[in-house]
């Protein structure tokens, strides 16, 4: 069957008027009742805009416009659940980098081997190496006639690239940068590592919340950046050293419903500057859990409480590895050595110090001041800049603006172990911070003006002061007494002004990095917390205006002690790496660390958790100097100190790895128990200075210097007045009259025991 093929017409002109001449169907109007009043009547002058929806299409078109809202604010909010729940990687809380030490399978059981430092007497001889050097190279060019620079200005090896004058956190930082970076670098220090300002801060490591509400009202866009600059070096305390630093929770009370949704915004805001550095957010508490969480809280008023995270570390036990790790890395660190001039070429241009020994002045051996050279001399002494400045320029105007700030030491009891408080309004408008550490409660801080002074001493009305402010947001049924004050302190905190700034009245909020006309390099202000970032500054200043040559280390050393390649995430090209670089003890450390402590050597739970915390995987090598005790348990480690677990393997451990030269470096800044009982360190001072003189070879005259000096500094550490007094012999006695101590009254120790009444 034959089919007809029609070809299609594609003459548009013919289309057109065939469509012309064929009559349109007409469209059918619906009825008036059934026509929708929000439907627009058809175009009856264009009819092929007249659309029709069929009902299912527009009943989809209802449900879509009712749970699009909806359904977008769900995933606004799934978004924001997982964005605060998400798992995220927490610094801190990672494995360890190396595996700890197993039985193999001999049986045989082997402690890590870690890389041994240079002992101080090493570190000294090189310090005087870089005199040797230029006084032979000075006596070469004086025999000639040559008119050409000297050679070690440039080429010697025993002239350092930098000289660090101060061994807080920021000299500290100072040298271990330099190092990484394979500059020669030494530091030096007139007292010990952390002796001053760095050992005394409030333990926090925040980027300052209170900082940040000025920055707000104040439109004040430094505090901003100083603020979102801190929370960014927060973040690396925990990665570089784990066992020293910890997240926080503090808590602020509410006492009016209006500051819930003010407090809320400002922690929040916090939160978001933090970004990916911050680790928990911040959260509300209700009244009932606030007290559930904090229950020595006053009840009356409270409305409930916001809780937001900082972080916490032992200050001085971070400086010493900063000060240790930056040795292993091949920088020359002394302590008590202090410098007492600065040296000057032809041209007027720094080129070193004069430094002496003061550990030989207190052995009553002679010490003689000599020369250490260098190309660049940076100034790191805190409150103190002021006084190296003038050895420079005796002229040049103060820059330092110190001020004082009183902690105060309580018993564990007045706070939660694992929860701070902040109580940002007290009755003259500063904020005071209340947080556990070290088992204890630490209270501060004060902020007034004050005279630069070796040893500051805590005032009575500053202590008075804070123990009022605690009264207010405790419960009133706890008696705050001052007797409860375990310890006292003052730290001067070095705020500075700008040397080259118009106003020289406004002080500088963070800090400074400035270099004179004759090469002195000045790195002031700061905070703990922004050590780092200031010591990075601080070297890439030197490096620019000296020309140094920094160099890549291709064989670091081995601070883990094993044999493995380490993953620090740092690259050590010559560029600044102290974000990813690890402190010593960190490689090893791990949240289940103090297990295997316990289970080879048989100390104390709390020990070894303190041990852990304190040294990180160098556990193993202050657990190992621990004498055996002949006990069922523990089968090592001696207390010092019966209240706290400190023992006697730390004090050999401190003068063998660490430096330590003085009985007052271990109590108070190898371990930190002149900071948590100033009595307590009285007590433990016999066994400190017993151990140490072993060590070092002390004799009675050198161990009578110590054991003066040492109730000097406890003084300063809000020791009583009627400790004073008390002799060696006393105390190994056990002959101390404690009757009239404000301590012995506030105790019952004669009632009779509560009789029960009769039913």
């Amino acid at each position: 069957m034959l089919s007809t093929y029609r070809r299609p017409n594609t003459n548009r002109n013919q289309d057109q008027d065939q469509h012309q001449h064929q009559k349109p169907r007409p469209t059918p109007q619906p009825r008036a009742e059934q026509r929708s009043p929000t439907k627009p009547p058809p175009n009856k002058a264009n009819p092929s805009q007249t659309h029709h929806t069929p009902p299912a299409m527009s009943r989809f078109a209802r449900a879509r416009r009712f749970l699009v809202p909806p359904l977008a604010l769900a995933g606004v909010a799934g978004g924001a659940l997982y964005y605060v729940y998400r798992p995220r990687n927490i610094p801190g809380y990672e494995g360890p980098a190396v595996p700890p030490p197993i039985f193999g399978a001999d049986g045989t059981f082997k402690l890590p081997r870690f890389p041994r430092v240079k002992s101080r007497a090493e570190q000294i001889a090189d310090l005087k190496k870089s005199g040797l050097a230029v006084a032979d190279a000075a006596a070469t060019k004086n025999n000639s006639n040559s008119n050409s620079k000297n050679s070690y200005e440039d080429d010697d090896n025993d002239v350092y690239d930098l000289l660090v004058i101060g061994a807080g956190a920021t000299g500290s930082g100072v040298a271990l940068d330099a190092a990484t970076r394979g500059l020669k670098v030494a530091v030096v220090d007139r007292g010990d590592f952390s002796c001053g300002t760095s050992s005394k801060s409030t333990k926090l490591v925040h980027g300052g919340v209170r900082y940040l509400e000025k920055a707000v009202w104040n439109l004040d866009y430094a505090q901003y950046e100083l603020v979102k600059e801190a929370l960014k070096e927060r973040t690396y305390f925990l990665r570089t050293a784990p066992h020293l630093s910890s997240w926080l929770p503090i808590m602020l009370p509410l006492d009016r419903w209006w500051k819930i949704p003010y407090y809320w915004a400002g922690t929040k805001f916090y939160d978001f500057l933090a970004g990916s550095e911050g680790i928990e957010s911040s959260y509300f508490l209700t009244k009932s859990k606030a007290i559930d969480a904090f229950p020595m809280l006053k009840q009356t008023d409270l409305v409930g409480a916001l809780v937001y995270y900082d972080g916490a570390h032992n200050d001085s036990r971070m400086n010493v590895s900063l000060a240790m790790t930056a040795a292993l890395y091949g920088a020359t660190v002394v302590n008590h050595l202090e410098v007492t001039g600065l040296l000057k070429d032809r041209s007027g241009r720094l080129c070193g110090a004069t430094v002496q020994d003061k550990v030989a002045e207190r052995d009553g051996r002679p010490a003689e001041p000599f020369p250490v050279r260098a190309r660049c001399v940076v100034n790191c002494t805190g409150p103190f800049t002021d006084g190296i400045r003038k050895m420079d320029d005796p002229g040049c105007k103060d820059i330092v603006a110190p001020a004082s700030g009183v902690h105060i030491i309580l018993p564990g009891y007045y706070s939660p172990g694992k929860m701070g408080l902040i109580d940002p309004a007290t009755s003259d408008g500063r904020v005071i911070f209340f947080l556990p550490w070290q088992g204890n409660t630490i209270a501060g801080t004060t902020d007034n003006p004050s005279e630069i002074t070796d040893a500051p001493m805590p005032d009575e009305d500053s202590i008075r002061w804070i123990l009022n402010e605690v009264k207010h947001y405790l419960s009133p049924d706890i008696n705050v007494r001052r007797g409860d004050v375990l310890a006292a302190w003052s730290g001067l905190r070095p705020l500075v002004k700008d040397p080259k700034a118009k106003n020289t009245e406004s002080l500088v909020r963070s800090h400074l990095v400035d270099i004179s006309d004759s090469g002195l390099v000045t790195c002031a202000g700061g905070k703990w917390t922004t050590y780092r970032q200031m010591a990075e500054e601080c070297v890439d200043a030197a490096v620019r205006h000296f020309g140094l040559r920094t160099r890549p280390t291709p064989h670091p050393p081995r601070i883990s002690g094993t044999d493995k390649p380490l993953d620090d995430d740092a690259v050590l090209d010559g560029s600044c790496q102290t974000h990813r670089v690890r402190l010593v003890g960190a490689h090893g450390w791990s949240r289940t660390l103090f297990i295997h402590i316990i289970q080879h050597f048989g100390v104390e739970t709390e020990v070894a958790k303190h041990l852990t915390e304190s040294y990180g995987d160098r556990a193993w090598t202050v657990a190992a100097l621990c004498r055996p005790t002949d006990k069922r348990f523990p089968a090592r480690g001696e207390r010092i100190s019966l209240l706290y677990p400190f023992v006697d393997g730390e004090v050999r451990y401190a003068v063998r790895h660490e430096y330590a030269q003085t009985a007052v470096d271990v109590l108070a800044r190898r371990t930190r128990l002149a900071f948590l009982n100033a009595q307590a360190a009285l007590e433990a001072l016999p066994k400190v200075i017993d151990i140490m003189a072993q060590e070092l070879g002390w004799d009675k005259k050198r161990q009578e210097v110590e054991w003066k000096d040492a109730v000097t500094f406890l003084a300063s550490m809000g020791l009583p007045k009627p400790m004073l007094s008390v002799t060696r012999k006393q105390i190994e006695q056990g002959k101390i009259d404690y009757k009239s101590s404000l301590e012995y009254r506030m105790y019952s120790r004669h009632d009779k025991p509560v009789e029960e009444e009769d039913p």
